[in-house]
């Protein structure tokens, strides 16, 4: 079965093929650097980065850009409030940010883009929009003019006849030619951080930076752009109508989009006191791991209620997998297996694909792997498990953890398994007389820092650091 994605553009699941052989390009909305990202933001965070760890086990090449915005009303208002440089405002949260991936497991991008650093290339965006006939000015600001855009809408669904005025002004109320245009440019205010530019003394609009920054590293067409399902409208539908007013090329083959997350069946609010932050919950007594596990545990389009009951049933789930694997390790190298444990761990296996492929359904896909422990937990008591049977489904746990990150797996226990497979696959190889396959494992265990030696007895092996 193919890997599928709903796709938030066409409102369909769809077979996921790459624009470029098995490349995959993939834009990830990071934070806004104006406080500590919540439990909210984490959880769309961890499900662009589960995303990213299953599209390469599934042997795509993933090159993902997520954007850092450190210029943006809040900011500049915060900034301005402590009579501060914007830069200086924003670094402790942009650390804090940092030490939050760190912590969860989030597998840092391979570029992180800030804003600040890519004033020009909006400029230049600006300059492309403005040869096209999709700008104005008023009042020293630079707007786009939906109405040269005629696919506007496309992603989000809106009818953009029916937007009211009201609901469509721009935040800093500059005078515009159709309320419904959004600003590219924002003329300095007295007291406000700015940009020298052709266009005068200013600011970048918000959904100018994410348009700038992934064409410049990804290209005008890339495969994949990830969000929040607030950044549908009007942030996403913005960054289309500049980015295809400018190159005349589709943007993104596929968007997708996380669902909203709610605190016990209500809104995430200070206002509420149910509003949390990673260090509120570390400082809570909570596992790192049990936070990342339960925002995981739902599908990605499914709204998450988020309990603290929820952590805690999340420790013990993590619990009974940890107690479930310390039985499987003390399989002895001469048990021999039966044929039904043979087949509950080939339809977990099968399962847990089938279930990631169909538009990763973390749910079903966690679901298979605790049926499996169900069903395998007997045959432990009864002696039913074999050796081979006890890698298989170790490496089953190693290959899910490799895109969850949540198990804790034994590095060094799960190395030597490797190993093991890679020199009974070069005996295999010696076998039928393939010596340069041999050749090519002796080489890749060297690589792994194992020395191979071939006795009478058959190879043995150590390790050389």
């Amino acid at each position: 079965m193919p890997l599928k994605l709903f796709n938030t553009l066409t409102q369909k699941v769809e077979e996921f093929v790459p624009i470029k052989g098995r490349t995959v390009r993939m834009y990830t909305c990071g934070p806004t650097v104006y406080d500590y990202v919540h439990i909210g933001n984490l959880r769309t965070f961890i499900v662009q980065d589960i995303l990213r760890r299953y599209l390469v086990h599934c042997n795509y090449e993933v090159m993902q850009v997520m954007n850092i915005t450190d210029v943006e009303d809040k900011i500049i208002a915060g900034a301005a409030e402590q009579g501060i440089e914007i830069e200086k405002y924003t670094e402790p949260y942009k650390c804090a940010f940092l030490e939050d991936m760190k912590t969860l497991k989030i597998g840092k991008p391979q570029l992180m883009p800030q804003a600040t650093d890519h004033i020009p290339e909006m400029l230049d965006l600006i300059k492309c929009l403005t040869r096209k006939g999709l700008t104005y000015e008023r009042n020293g600001s630079i707007y786009f003019r939906i109405g040269g855009f005629p696919d506007y809408g496309r992603l989000s669904g809106i009818d953009i006849e029916r937007l009211s005025e009201k609901g469509q002004q721009d935040s800093d109320e500059y005078a515009k030619e159709n309320p419904r245009d959004f600003v590219l440019w924002k003329k300095r205010k007295p007291g406000e951080a700015y940009w020298d530019s052709k266009l005068g003394r200013g600011r970048p609009g918000w959904h100018l930076e994410c348009s700038a920054m992934s064409m410049k590293y990804l290209g005008e067409n890339f495969d994949i752009h990830c969000g929040g399902i607030d950044l549908i409208f009007p942030h996403h539908e913005n960054e289309i109508a500049q980015s295809e007013g400018a190159t005349g090329k589709p943007f993104v083959k596929y968007w997708i989009h996380s669902a909203h997350l709610i605190v016990a069946g209500e809104k995430m609010s200070k206002s509420r006191g149910n509003f949390y932050t990673l260090r509120d919950l570390l400082g809570k007594g909570y596992a790192s791991r049990s936070i990342r596990y339960l925002l995981a545990s739902v599908r990605y389009r499914t709204q998450l209620n988020f309990t603290l009951d929820g952590l805690h049933q999340a420790a013990k789930s993590l619990e009974r997998v940890s107690n479930f694997l310390q039985k499987v390790r003390k399989v002895s190298s001469d048990q021999e297996g039966s044929e039904k444990v043979q087949e509950h761990i080939e339809q977990a296996s099968n399962g847990f694909k089938e279930a990631m492929d169909n538009d990763l359904n973390t749910a079903k896909a966690l679901g298979v792997l605790f049926t499996l422990i169900r069903k395998i937990n007997p045959s432990l008591e009864n002696g039913l498990v074999g050796a081979s049977q006890k890698n298989e489904i170790l490496e089953l746990f190693t290959n899910v953890d490799q895109i969850f990150d949540v198990f804790e797996m034994d590095k060094k226990e799960l190395q030597d398994q490797k190993v093991q497979k890679l020199i009974m696959e070069r005996e295999e190889a010696r076998k039928r007389q393939d010596y340069n396959r041999a050749d090519e494992i002796r080489d890749e265990l060297a690589s792994l820092g194992i020395i191979l030696e071939d006795t009478q007895a058959g190879p043995r092996w150590k390790r050389s650091r």
